[in-house]
């Protein structure tokens, strides 16, 4: 009898608590803040981080929808899409620059190994 009774209370409290689904409101600066991490490191200028930025600003412009329709767990899903695309597109535009510091030191070096040879301090 107290099995059954309790089901009786539990159930509607449990589903009320699913119902209520708080705005994602953490989620939504997080994923903010990643979109705009990513223009400031010149993902707009990078190909493939200019389409791993463009999904993650979609991605927010859904949630903000969704959450305004108040659909807030289906805007939670989303912005953590976006932050993920976003923190995507930020490691693209750093790639992109780690590969020109990167043929920039083989210069220098190949350069500096040449005025060494020059100045006869290599054997």
């Amino acid at each position: 009898m107290k099995k059954s009774l309790l089901l009786v209370f539990a159930a509607p409290v449990t589903w009320a608590c699913a119902a209520s689904f708080p705005p994602p409101t953490q989620r939504m600066a997080d994923a903010q803040s990643a979109e705009r991490s990513a223009r400031e490191v010149g993902a707009n200028n990078e190909p493939t981080a200019k389409l791993s930025l463009k999904l993650a600003q979609e991605q927010i412009s859904l949630a903000e929808k969704a959450i305004s329709d108040g659909e807030n767990k289906r805007a939670d899903g989303l912005l953590i899409r976006a932050k993920v695309d976003a923190e995507l597109a930020i490691a693209e535009a750093r790639e992109k620059g780690a590969k020109a510091d990167k043929q920039e030191a083989v210069n220098d070096a190949v350069e500096q190994k040449a005025t060494n040879a020059g100045q006869g301090a290599v054997k």
